[in-house]
């Protein structure tokens, strides 16, 4: 296993930023996709890949709604003048 992927491993994934998560989840595709990692190793990098996939994912559910927010229609002043 690679220095990466061993610090991937180890890391917490709520530490990790969207690019690090991103980046360790297509090295555990890649070790996994080879086929050469034993069944423990490859059911400990499944798991790991999961938590960085969901990492991923809360990420950019965040930035869509931060997207939605910022191009959202302003609503109509409220004006204190009565009719």
């Amino acid at each position: 296993m690679s220095e990466e992927l061993d610090a991937i491993l180890a890391a917490d994934p709520q530490s990790l930023s969207y690019e690090q998560a991103r980046d360790g989840l297509a090295e555990i595709v890649n070790r996994l996709e080879a086929g050469d990692a034993p069944l423990e190793e490859s059911l400990r990098l499944w798991e790991k890949g999961e938590a960085l996939a969901r990492r991923c994912d809360d990420y950019l559910t965040a930035a869509e709604k931060r997207l939605a927010d910022v191009s959202a229609p302003a609503e109509e002043p409220v004006s204190d003048v009565p009719f």
